[in-house]
């Protein structure tokens, strides 16, 4: 049984950073991706980034250069680096995993298993 636990979300001013980080627990031992989906109030959920297990990481192109996305195989944490929010980065981050690699691939929501997420608030 798959379980991903989120933490690390908070309130924050615009310009500012955060950590967040998933404990996976019951996830593969090799051959899987995960990956950090958001949902702003209002809109869809969106993908931010994915990591292969072999190390392999894709960002949104909306993100890229803001977010850093890292996995510590051993302790099957990922995590996820954010600099220079702004308002719009508020909103739900969501941990997920998948069985395959995903190659840059969001692919379809129904092939990942998700946390409950952690809420992202930034203020201006």
């Amino acid at each position: 049984q798959v379980h991903l636990v989120e933490s690390g979300g908070g309130s924050v001013q615009a310009g500012g950073s955060l950590i967040l980080s998933c404990i996976a627990s019951g996830i593969f031992d090799s051959g899987y991706c995960m990956a950090w989906f958001r949902q702003a109030p209002g809109k869809e959920r969106e993908g931010v980034a994915t990591i292969d297990s072999d190390g392999v990481a894709n960002y949104s192109e909306s993100l890229k250069g803001r977010v850093t996305i890292s996995l510590d195989n051993a302790k099957k944490t990922l995590s996820l680096q954010m600099i220079s929010l702004n308002t719009e980065d508020t909103g739900e981050y969501f941990c997920a995993a998948r069985r395959t690699y995903c190659h840059g691939d969001w692919g379809d929501y129904e092939m990942y298993y998700w946390g409950k997420g952690t809420l992202v608030t930034v203020s201006s």
